[in-house]
């Protein structure tokens, strides 16, 4: 009887242990927003993920009042609290909207919702004395064991949940879109960390998304940034698009989210560290951003159903907070210092030295701002002059080496400047970064470097505006275009362009 009994123990243990993974290659699919989000309603999805990641299946439903109704189901990415499962159970007590996931060939055809689940104990006759014996020992270690995995698989969920649901009703503020409840979000990789906390890259159903996760002693720039965003009129192709934004956690150890649209090619200056930029993609680069800015500068009046939209001051303008799209159109983000300038309302609590140090105006390094509307306008001018002479420093147009990226003044003051430092270099000895002679040398990038000394004029009234600064790169643009050869090799061409008469200068933003 002894050794029957630890047979069939060996057996459990080995089960338990050396199961193996479910592969997940086939899951049922649904979508109950088919057609707004213009997808099949249902069928058979085919789960594509990395070689050395699993994939599992999962269902997302809700329950009013007893009835149940299907949200979506499909795949779902690398997750360890799909790890095993081979059926598709929520465990949550009571969310806006259930989810499991689970692993194996079409395991969420079948859902269920078991909060807490501890399985019934199942009594059974008291075995010997020396199979008790050997079952205390063989299973303490794998306890001890199972507990401690448990443990800290609890605490990094405590840590940072890896997904969730888009729910912006913790904290009072935009409205929620009525698809967002719907949506399970997780969170893939971070891709970038700043003073705010990190970006991650996520996924929320079918679409990749970037969720800025910000620290409770962020929360001004979080909620700056957030009422920036649902300011009526803000949606434009060059400015960042806004999807949820929503606080984790509680007390000490809350996090606030930001959720917006995800660009795989990243910010501007991460591009330029490692490409560089023909004459036309820095025309189109220049263009967009240019075009984004004076959106974002322009007092708009009511408009199809929303309320006018104020003039805004980013106020902390560079490379690094303008993102490219795949066809390299700029995209501006990063709104956590802007300032807002309504009608008859003051702009609220304005400090003078904000931004980053390198990117600073002249007047800001001094101290000596006018707290005017547009004198911020203005201070967002200089930004962008130092923005286009880093695309300029990468661009291929001319024959000649382009040389590795630097950040503006690195060469005058290297990578980590003091106040003192740029004061020094951009103050008192008004020095620029410098413009290399075979730059002016292409009748087109000698124009570029014309408007990029007139935007970061020590006079601030001399400055031009954002829409001026579109308008001049669209001419030029327009006018190298229709001048340059045909030609049938990779190479840019050069376009030379004689007698052409830029916009004028706006002095006046």
């Amino acid at each position: 009887g002894r050794f029957k009994g630890l047979k069939v123990f060996k057996v459990f243990i080995f089960i338990i242990f050396f199961q193996g993974e479910s592969d997940t290659t086939e899951c049922l699919y649904y979508n109950v927003n088919y057609e707004v989000e213009k997808t099949n309603q249902s069928g058979v999805e085919r789960c594509e993920g990395e070689k050395d990641k699993r994939s599992h299946c999962y269902a997302s439903w809700r329950n009013s009042s007893g009835s149940i109704e299907l949200v979506k189901k499909g795949c779902w990415l690398d997750d360890f609290n799909c790890y095993d499962r081979q059926e598709c159970v929520a465990t949550e007590e009571s969310p806006q909207v259930f989810f499991c996931c689970c692993e194996g060939n079409f395991c969420n055809e079948r859902f269920t919702h078991l909060p807490d689940a501890t399985g019934p104990l199942i009594k059974a006759p008291p075995p010997s004395a020396g199979v008790l014996n050997v079952m205390v020992y063989c299973l303490l270690p794998v306890t001890m064991l199972s507990v401690t995995l448990l443990t800290a698989i609890w605490m990094y969920r405590h840590r940072k949940p890896p997904y969730g649901h888009v729910d912006i009703t913790e904290d009072p503020g935009p409205p929620a879109s009525p698809l967002l409840g719907l949506k399970p979000l997780q969170l893939l990789e971070v891709k970038a960390r700043g003073r705010f906390g990190c970006v991650w890259k996520a996924q929320m159903m079918n679409e990749y998304v970037a969720v800025k996760v910000f620290p409770i002693q962020n929360k001004l720039s979080w909620q700056t940034e957030r009422d920036v965003f649902i300011t009526p009129g803000m949606r434009h192709e060059n400015i960042l698009r806004y999807i949820a934004a929503e606080k984790r956690g509680s007390h000490l150890e809350a996090e606030l989210w930001l959720i917006t649209e995800f660009h795989e090619r990243g910010s501007l200056s991460d591009f330029l560290k490692g490409n560089i930029v023909s004459w036309s993609e820095l025309c189109h680069i220049a263009e967009s951003m240019a075009c984004g800015l004076a959106y974002l500068h322009e007092d708009i009046p009511r408009q199809k159903g929303e309320g006018p939209k104020p003039a805004i001051a980013h106020r902390d303008f560079k490379s690094k907070n303008i993102m490219l799209r795949t066809d390299l159109t700029a995209v501006i983000g990063d709104f956590g210092l802007a300032v807002c300038f309504e009608p008859g309302k003051p702009p609220g609590e304005t400090h003078g030295q904000v931004g980053t140090r390198r990117y600073m105006a002249p007047e800001v390094l001094e101290g000596a701002i006018n707290f005017q509307r547009d004198a911020f306008l203005r201070i967002d001018m200089y930004a962008v002059g130092l923005v286009l002479w880093e695309l300029v420093s990468r661009c291929k147009a001319v024959d000649g080496p382009v040389d590795e990226y630097l950040l503006p003044f690195e060469e005058e003051v290297g990578q980590h400047p003091s106040l003192e430092d740029l004061q020094e270099v951009v103050v008192h000895k008004k020095l620029r970064p410098t413009f290399k002679d075979l730059w002016l040398k292409h009748s087109g990038l000698a124009q570029i470097c014309e408007t990029v000394e007139e935007c970061w004029d020590h006079d601030a009234e001399a400055r031009l505006s954002a829409g001026c600064v579109e308008e001049r790169i669209s001419q030029v643009r327009r006018l190298t275009a229709t001048i340059t050869p045909p030609t049938s090799d990779h190479h840019t061409p050069v376009p030379m362009v004689t007698n052409v008469d830029l916009p004028p200068k706006e002095s006046s933003i």
